[in-house]
């Protein structure tokens, strides 16, 4: 795996902990004190941020972020979207395991697919991009994997009856997904692959598409996989967005399954990583 210069990530520790810091200026000294840098090499660094606009230092020699670095911030903010990282992740996905991967965004309590990228097998799926529907407790799963109190508080505004053993599933999905990072569906007992037509007609969250979330996966059996989801965390760790596998016409064995849940969780924790602006540790 490749690494990234000693010195870009030096760059990126200033630059991210003045902007950790709004309305804070800071003197050399503190700077290195608390980023472990030497004096040498942080004095340098701040130099050279001066000389192109990335940080302005003020009169008592202290340093603020710079007028170059706000406009690209700015160019940034308007143009910003996470599908430019995501899309990608699900070509490559969607042809090396001929599916289709989709971009599912939380909107409210609906989900609406975003973003779609589909295999030669796979040009007429036919979930319109664009669909709208409901989320319900097998996709809850996933967008509340780490947010048990939005999981509860989603079940008391659309779904306040519950029954208990619907509940149980719902919360032993999100444990499967923290611990996994993602999590198979399976049609339910009966129902066949084109079980897709029918998610665009969901009404309301108590309407449960014909899938039911794979809580323990064995390698040698084969299952009726319908689907398999991850989260997508954003800074927050909230999950706004999940990526979706479909498409699996087959029996899939749970070693496959594994691999392709793998390759999907790994893609969204790239993506998650890209949101949360995560670099390596600094080293001097």
């Amino acid at each position: 795996m490749s690494r990234s210069s000693p010195g870009v990530r030096r760059v990126a520790a200033i630059l991210n902990f003045i902007a950790d810091h709004p309305g804070q200026a800071f003197a050399l000294t503190d700077l290195v004190r608390a980023l472990k840098l030497s004096r040498a090499t942080c004095h340098a660094l701040l130099t050279g941020l001066v000389d192109v606009g990335y940080l302005y230092r003020t009169g008592d020699k202290t340093y603020v972020l710079g007028p170059a670095l706000a406009a690209i911030g700015r160019t940034a903010a308007d143009h910003f979207s996470p599908l430019q990282v995501a899309q990608p992740e699900m070509r490559a996905i969607a042809d090396d395991f001929d599916v289709v991967c989709g971009a599912y965004f939380l909107e409210g309590d609906m989900m609406h697919l975003r973003e779609r990228a589909t295999s030669a097998n796979h040009v007429g799926y036919p979930v319109p991009l664009g669909t709208r529907m409901p989320l319900t407790t097998v996709q809850a799963t996933v967008f509340f994997a780490r947010s048990p109190k939005d999981a509860t508080a989603w079940l008391e505004r659309n779904i306040p009856d519950v029954e208990e053993a619907r509940r149980e599933a719902l919360f032993a999905g999100m444990e499967f997904v923290r611990e996994h990072g993602y999590i198979g569906l399976t049609r339910r007992s009966g129902v066949g692959p084109a079980f897709e037509n029918a998610a665009p007609h969901m009404r309301s969250a108590r309407d449960e598409p014909p899938v039911v979330p794979l809580l323990q996966v064995e390698d040698d059996t084969r299952y009726p996989l319908a689907a398999i989801m991850a989260p997508i965390y954003d800074a927050r760790g909230k999950v706004t967005i999940s990526l979706l596998m479909a498409g699996f016409h087959d029996l899939q064995s749970g070693a496959r399954l594994r691999e392709a849940g793998g390759r999907l969780s790994a893609a969204c924790k790239r993506v998650s990583d890209f949101l949360a602006g995560r670099i390596e540790p600094l080293e001097d």
